[in-house]
């Protein structure tokens, strides 16, 4: 990232911090200039980066798809037809078989989570060092900002900030449709009135408060773990370049091999994430009785 050698913590604690913008411990507002600082920010800072290629890839999504739908057509369909219409069958194969109600809102909610979640975790397999160190020189010649305090993490499932928000996002929609179907007093003997007897209400309530609860949260470390432990692979199999070229040559292949293997990790997750949020509303619009 500059002239001045680091060491290998460093290089892998720089790589897992966010470019983070909040409150400083003096009261004042503004980018942190460490890991340290960042950590300190507390509740209100948010990560820069993270936001960014979400919202940036949210977009680009947008723009896909609207661009798939205005030029197709009837005759022969072009490739980019082609691949979203296999999305799309793929997702609504998926929904049928998965999902017994009825609600127009699940399809399309179940292609934005995959193919958004899918993007995301693809960012993993650009190369680790690229896009931080373009922001390093962008900090350093542009800003005159020390390349080593420039922050900038391009995975924003590696952020449990983005995961755990899109897992909120599930359960409140959970929440919607469970009260909506069942009301809130169908909604409440769920939880109190089963599985045991109703006489032991407390103990149900206990029990399946704890499940309703660790539905989002599962959803979202599942998501978090997978992507942060992939990218710290990526992270330690590159630091192996600066051993020489026999342990960067055999690193490369690493490197080549954990990406190969790392597709079917991307797609598994944001098809699991998929599938759960499938799941999970087709649970909150069924009535036990």
């Amino acid at each position: 990232m500059s002239s001045e050698a680091i060491t290998s913590g460093q290089y892998i604690k720089h790589h897992l911090t966010n470019w983070t913008f909040g409150q400083h411990a003096d009261g004042s507002w503004g980018f942190a200039h460490s890991a340290e600082e960042a950590a300190e920010m507390g509740f209100w800072a948010i990560n820069v980066d993270s936001m960014l290629w979400s919202v940036g890839l949210g977009l680009f999504l947008f723009w896909l798809f609207r661009k798939a739908a205005k030029n197709a057509t009837s005759d022969t369909p072009g490739g980019l037809q082609n691949f979203v219409e296999w999305i799309v069958d793929f997702i609504d194969d998926s929904v049928r078989g998965s999902f017994s109600a009825k609600n127009d809102l699940v399809a399309p909610l179940a292609l934005t989570i995959f193919c958004w979640v899918f993007l995301m975790n693809f960012m993993d397999l650009i190369a680790v060092d690229l896009l931080p160190w373009i922001a390093g020189l962008v900090g350093q010649y542009v800003f005159g900002v020390d390349p080593h305090h420039v922050y900038f993490k391009v995975v924003p499932t590696t952020d449990p900030n983005i995961t755990f928000g899109l897992a909120i996002g599930v359960f409140v929609l959970m929440l919607y449709y469970s009260i909506k179907i069942k009301g809130i007093g169908g909604f409440f003997g769920e939880l109190a009135f089963q599985p045991f007897p109703k006489w032991l209400f407390p103990v149900n309530l206990i029990l399946e408060g704890v499940a309703l609860i660790s539905k989002p949260v599962s959803l979202a470390l599942r998501l978090f773990g997978n992507m942060y432990a992939g990218e710290t692979i990526f992270i330690l199999i590159a630091l192996m370049y600066s051993a020489g070229w026999a342990f960067g040559l055999f690193g490369g292949l690493l490197q080549l091999g954990w990406a190969i293997f790392h597709i079917l990790i991307i797609t598994l997750q944001a098809f699991i994430f998929m599938t759960l949020t499938i799941v999970y509303l087709d649970m909150a619009h069924q009535e036990h009785h």
